[in-house]
């Protein structure tokens, strides 16, 4: 089956999160991925509890479908390699501190000189430029300085470390891939390659797309629990009799009526709709009393026929047993290699030409490192000798 990128060749120097997620979408979308690791440096990810038959599982998901290449790139006998693969890899995705690639000779400019056409996508913490280049910070800092963390948790325990990786993902990996494309598509007109500069601080930054659009349009300084969406109106999180906790997102007057007719008392529904901070409290704290009446169970049962905007907060193993999550087939089967598949969640995006079967797990470092020097036509005897001088893996 032909996938949607499968004309696409990309160099993949990235490890951790941010660059392995955007070459995994890109690979799930038929991109051919080509994993540049170090052989004495490992990718933490791969001892990343919890393990599956002594393999990271977040290894094997994020990994997918790409192929290794354990390549010293401080060995002056790697950029050979490198050079070699850029006559048919125009893309690459790089995820070291500004200047790394280019004290190894692998900066944008100098491997443009070969190849016109590469698209070259760095991903870092704060991007090419600015005081804050050379720092060092992960996620959550990315969060607190992008102004996120600020109105984001409760007024009187302040922010909250989110469960998912907010500024890695949204911001880097997704931004990359959005960049990367967008370059494709220029180079289809123009020929020529680009740089793609992607700060998971900036693209944090821009998330903030209603509070930072009020803020700075109308110098609304938005705080915790004092905007409609967090937390600061009845939009929010209940909980129940028995310690779960519900959704509520009932914000349009349909949805208002739905949700208080269901417990009995219609008339609360025009709290909902205004403004007057008051009447949200009074709407909350009623709301509060009615879920904590019932069993997680019981609503469940309640709002499952009702179109309110209502829906239990789910464990992640409840989730995969969602019959939503389950027709749109979130969970796929990958191969290990071994005869058997390990379970893993499957590319969001839906073509209607479908995609091709997932081929197999994140797999050992350089376990495609014959395959590829033979590939650039290296001799066996070349491959064994770069193997002596520790250059491969």
């Amino acid at each position: 089956m032909s996938a949607p990128l499968a004309s696409l060749k990309v160099l993949d120097f990235s490890t951790l999160l941010p660059g392995p997620f955007a070459s995994l979408l890109l690979a799930d979308m038929g991109a051919e991925v080509l994993r540049i690791e170090s052989p004495t440096r490992l990718d933490l990810v791969r001892v990343l509890p919890p393990h599956d038959g002594g393999l990271s599982a977040s290894h094997a998901y994020l990994n997918r479908n790409k192929r290794s290449l354990a390549l010293d790139l401080k060995q002056p006998e790697a950029l050979e390699v490198i050079k070699r693969l850029l006559a048919d890899h125009d893309i690459l995705l790089e995820q070291f501190r500004p200047g790394v690639m280019e004290r190894l000779g692998l900066g944008y400019e100098a491997l443009k000189a070969i190849n016109p056409r590469l698209i070259y996508v760095s991903i870092t913490g704060y991007g090419q430029t600015g005081p804050y280049k050379d720092r060092a910070g992960h996620d959550i800092n990315y969060l607190a300085l992008a102004g996120l963390a600020s109105h984001t948790g409760r007024a009187d325990s302040g922010p909250l470390p989110l469960g998912v990786q907010v500024a890695d993902i949204a911001g880097g990996s997704l931004h990359g891939v959005i960049g990367l494309l967008a370059a494709v598509i220029a180079r289809q007109q123009t020929g020529q390659g680009t740089h793609v500069d992607v700060s998971m601080t900036d693209c944090a930054f821009s998330l903030n797309a209603m509070a930072g659009a009020g803020y700075l349009a109308c110098g609304v300084e938005p705080g915790r629990e004092d905007q409609i969406l967090n937390g600061g109106s009845f939009y929010d999180y209940y909980r129940t009799r028995d310690g779960r906790w519900m959704s509520v997102g009932s914000l349009e007057p349909g949805f208002m009526q739905q949700l208080c007719s269901a417990f009995g008392w219609p008339e609360l529904a025009a709290h909902g709709l205004s403004p007057r901070p008051e009447r949200q409290r009074a709407l909350k704290e009623a709301l509060q009393v009615e879920f904590e009446k019932y069993d997680f169970a019981e609503l469940c049962e309640l709002f499952a026929g009702i179109d309110a905007c209502v829906e239990p907060v789910l464990s992640l193993g409840e989730a995969v047993r969602h019959p939503q999550l389950q027709a749109r087939e979130l969970v796929t089967q990958v191969p290990r290699g071994d005869g058997t598949a390990q379970a893993q969640m499957a590319c969001p995006l839906k073509f209607s030409q479908g995609l091709p079967a997932p081929r197999h797990v994140g797999t050992a470092p350089g376990a495609h490192t014959d395959q590829v020097l033979e590939g650039l036509g290296f001799a066996a005897a070349q491959i064994e000798a770069l193997r002596q001088a520790k250059v491969v893996l």
